[in-house]
Parts: C-alpha cells; structure tokens; sequence
C-alpha cells in the first residue's frame, strides 16, 4: 500500500512523473462537490436548431471531479436522428468521460444517447461508474431531448448548477438575512423596581436589529408575586427595542420580571 501521496510537492528532476489526471479530479471533485456544471458564461445553455439538432454553448463541466470545457464563443452540435411518425422518444445529451485506467488514457466527449421510440418516451440507460473508486465510464445527463412524431417538442435541463464560491457566501449571506427577519426572539428583563401604587417605564433591547418593528408579547413571572395587583403594558416598539410599563396598585413597591417575545411583522 503506497499510502498518502503528494500531490502539490516538487520532486526530484530525475523522478518518475507522479501527478496523474485523477488526482487532480479527486481535488476538484472535493471542491465541486460531485457533477454538474458551473456558471461560468453560458452554462452550456441549450438551444433547438432543428428537429435534428441541438446546439450546446459555452461552459464549464465536471463528471467525475474531471473537467471540460467548451470554450467562450464556440459550442457543441448534437445530432438528433429523425423521429418516427406517431412515436415517441426520449434522447439524452450526455458528457461522457471515459478512461483506461490510472494513469491511461482519459477521453471527454458530448454524446447524443438515442431512446427507443414508442407509444411512451423512455430515458435510455446511462452508465455511471464511479470514476474515484476506479470505473471506467461516466455519463453525466446534461439535457433530455423530447421527440413526438417528427419533431423535438422539448429539451429539459437534467443537470445541476454548481455555484461558484463567491455566489455561495452572498447565498449564504442572503438566507442568513432572511431569516434573521423572519425568526422570532425570546427574551427576559432583569427585575423592574416598581413603585407603590404607581408604574415604570422600560427600554428593552432586542439584541438585534429587525427589518421593521416586531409585534411583542409580555408575560410576567418572578419577583414579589404575592400581591394584590400588577400588570404590564407594551407602550412602543422600534426595530431594535420597546417600552414596558410595569403597573404596581400595592402599597408598598415591588419586583416584576418580564419575558417576552418578538414576532417579526410578515414572518
């Protein structure tokens, strides 16, 4: 067993070559996460030229962690064979990474997978070995042509996305502000002197700052609850606080605590 291996390491001029095409498609596998293709330029849009072709544009592919790319400005041509009148078909674009092994010989194509035509569309079988673990063949379905009679009436997009790292942080940023508007927050005062036979005002921060301001609910617990009578009241509410008014109607002062909660407005 060889054991870890370097990858990004000088060696020696006299060595042996010892970086292969598969290691950088495990790297590039860990970092894209599995097939599909990038946002870069056209994203390898689809476009029907005729019943019997369809045109790929430009991108970037991963099958198998290895990587192809048809240039800016160029694209691909399929040729899709005619279709037979009152059948059906369903034809797949796939790219197809094919090798003879480590260290062999590797090959990347884009290929049309012909159906079998009938009364009902069927996807034709793919393969798709798992290159890491040592196959030879994978097809990576980028788009299903959809044939009825003698003409292509649909091509779908079968493939995934794959954003680029900065496209994910705003992603992650955006989902991060949504739902820091949408989540209520729970909360409790420290305990509010009040008065004999009158009341306190109180700012309360959130602990953040909402969208706009939220509705609150008030609740009391704790304190001197062996009394006749006390209450609270929200009086306002902003973005990022509110106004309590503990009411005390004994004769002597008391301790409240309030716990509250901050619904966001359109959650």
């Amino acid at each position: 067993m060889a054991g870890m291996k370097g990858i990004t390491v000088n060696t020696a001029p006299e060595a042996e070559p010892h970086i292969y095409a598969e290691d950088d498609a495990a790297i590039y596998q860990a970092i894209f996460g599995g097939d599909g293709v990038s946002t870069i330029g056209q994203a390898c849009k689809a476009t029907i030229l005729s019943n019997n072709k369809v045109r790929v544009a430009d991108g970037v592919i991963c099958v198998g962690g290895h990587m192809a790319r048809i240039p800016y400005g160029e694209y691909e041509d399929c040729e899709i064979m005619n279709g037979q009148s009152e059948k059906n078909r369903n034809d797949i674009i796939v790219a197809k990474f094919e090798t003879t092994g480590t260290g062999g010989i590797d090959t990347m194509t884009c290929e049309v997978i012909q159906g079998t035509a009938g009364e009902t569309a069927t996807d034709p079988e793919l393969t798709q070995d798992d290159i890491y673990t040592g196959g030879k063949t994978r097809e990576l379905p980028l788009y299903r042509v959809k044939i009825e009679g003698l003409s292509i009436v649909a091509v779908e997009q079968m493939f995934r996305i794959k954003p680029t790292a900065e496209e994910l942080k705003l992603l992650i940023e955006s989902v991060d502000k949504k739902l820091t508007n949408k989540t209520p927050i729970y909360g409790t005062t420290a305990l509010i002197e009040t008065p004999a036979n009158g009341y306190k005002d109180t700012t309360v921060k959130f602990g953040k700052t909402f969208s706009k301001a939220p509705v609150v609910v008030i609740s009391l617990s704790g304190g001197s609850q062996n009394t006749k009578s006390f209450g609270v009241q929200v009086l306002s509410t902003t973005a990022s606080s509110f106004v309590v008014r503990t009411v005390n109607g004994n004769n002597s002062s008391l301790t409240i605590m309030v716990n509250w909660c901050a619904f966001p407005k359109g959650a």
